[in-house]
């Protein structure tokens, strides 16, 4: 049975994600009307309607806020892979869990456009690969879970996580220099094969 408190500590969860949602989803759109450089915490602040010290609550640099969609999304992947049908062989469930995380509808051809100017901004990009080690090991973690292997002392989960997460960025690369006439779920789908097979 729920009680207040679980109420409220759930909806207190909802709306620091909706908060920080917001700072990303206006960090990027900032980033992609000005590019990187011109973008300042308070602009992704403001726009995000919140005063600059709820962004440093959420956030310890622009850079951080302008990839943190691309990050969540990519962070989504290990608890995909957790919720996959336990009998599944596990190269299809982690195919499966990345497509997850791409499966909405592709962007304009502008759009991609602009978000390919953006991550080849070095400070971003580096904020990007900063954030996806983290994830990494998190999905490492998944995939020792379910191969039923010690984290400590087998290399076969770090080295899959790593491949995979290396598709993945190659995978989203590719779409991106292609214009996004496929879509990404299906590049994705195709990379992460190459790593599983």
């Amino acid at each position: 049975m729920r009680t207040d408190e679980d109420a409220e500590t759930g909806l207190r969860a909802r709306k620091k994600t909706t908060t920080r949602q917001a700072l990303g989803r206006a960090a990027l759109r900032l980033a992609v009307e000005r590019g990187p450089g011109n973008v300042r915490r308070e602009d992704i602040a403001a726009a995000a309607d919140v005063s600059l010290r709820t962004f440093n609550n959420y956030f310890s640099s622009k850079e951080e806020a302008i990839v943190s969609l691309a990050v969540d999304r990519a962070a989504g992947v290990g608890p995909s892979l957790r919720g996959r049908p336990a009998g599944e062989p596990l190269g299809e469930a982690l195919v499966a869990a990345f497509a997850e995380q791409h499966a909405e509808a592709a962007p304009s051809r502008e759009w991609i456009a602009q978000i390919r100017s953006i991550v080849s901004a070095p400070e971003v990009h580096g904020a990007y690969l900063n954030a996806l080690t983290g994830i990494e090991r998190s999905l490492a973690e998944a995939i020792a879970e379910r191969i039923g292997a010690d984290l400590h002392h087998d290399l076969r989960p770090r080295v899959l996580a790593a491949a995979a997460c290396g598709a993945e960025r190659v995978a989203i690369g590719h779409w991106l220099d292609s214009g996004g006439t496929v879509p990404l779920a299906d590049v994705l789908r195709q990379a992460i094969t190459q790593v599983v097979r």
